[in-house]
């Protein structure tokens, strides 16, 4: 089972987007997924259209609970999630006074039956707070889903030192799966620019697959479904099909 934390501190970098639909494309694939939604947003539940049910995975920092009775199905091949709730906005809060709160997800992944999923994504919120440090510490793997955009580069260098030091200090087998370019409109030259600059800084981290700027993955949440359901031959659907093969290749 690899644990991979899909990571940007950056909000609207294409993380939610990336979890959602790599998870499904995965699924097409007859792999087994486990989406954890990290972020208070809900964003990814909400892709999924399931209705958050009580604290969802709050329960699990605040009140000790287990990842697996918080599992729902949803509806989509291959793919379950744990969903999230507004309760995540106090969960700092929460665990202020809690000795070890960065092992915490990490305990709790290791009680699941290894067998259940071949994959556990965790969508993480847009910060480097106490969540996304869970993620960093549970995970064998990060995805960092970058805009095409000359400012989503800027925040990448501190990404990159705070994976080095949750390596140095609490997850020493925490590695990069990849970098992934999103949004990539291929009729500006900017964007083309900027795929350029990441595999000039970046080599072989970046993924061959970019994810092309497509008006269907736009619509597709209103929808509640995945692209690869809602517009299977659209090129976002092609994109993220794509992009399950390489990650899949990529393994640890």
């Amino acid at each position: 089972m690899r644990t991979v934390a899909v990571v940007n501190q950056k909000g609207g970098s294409g993380k939610t987007t990336t979890s959602v639909n790599l998870a499904a494309a995965l699924g097409k694939g007859r792999k087994k997924v486990l989406v954890i939604d990290l972020d208070a947003q809900m964003s990814a539940t909400a892709w999924y259209g399931i209705e958050p049910v009580d604290k969802g995975v709050f329960a699990v920092f605040a009140d000790n609970g287990n990842l697996t009775d918080i599992v729902v199905n949803t509806g989509i091949t291959g793919v379950d999630i744990i969903p999230a709730s507004s309760w995540l906005v106090g969960v700092e809060r929460a665990l202020a006074n809690e000795v070890g709160t960065e092992t915490i997800l990490r305990r709790k992944i290791e009680e699941l039956e290894s067998s259940r999923w071949d994959f556990i994504l965790i969508d993480c919120p847009p910060a480097l707070g106490i969540l996304t440090v869970n993620a960093l510490v549970a995970a064998d793997e990060v995805l960092v889903p970058v805009e095409a955009h000359v400012m989503a580069l800027a925040g990448l260098a501190q990404l990159m030192e705070t994976v080095d030091v949750v390596r140095a200090r609490l997850n020493s087998d925490l590695e990069i799966s990849g970098i992934v370019a999103c949004r990539v409109d291929a009729r500006t030259r900017h964007a083309q620019d900027v795929v350029t600059q990441l595999r000039e800084h970046f080599g072989e981290l970046v993924f061959d697959t970019v994810i092309r700027e497509n008006v269907r993955l736009a619509e597709c949440p209103s929808f509640a479904q995945p692209i690869t359901e809602y517009a299977p031959s659209s090129t976002g659907a092609k994109d993220y099909l794509a992009l399950a093969r390489e990650f899949r290749k990529r393994g640890k």
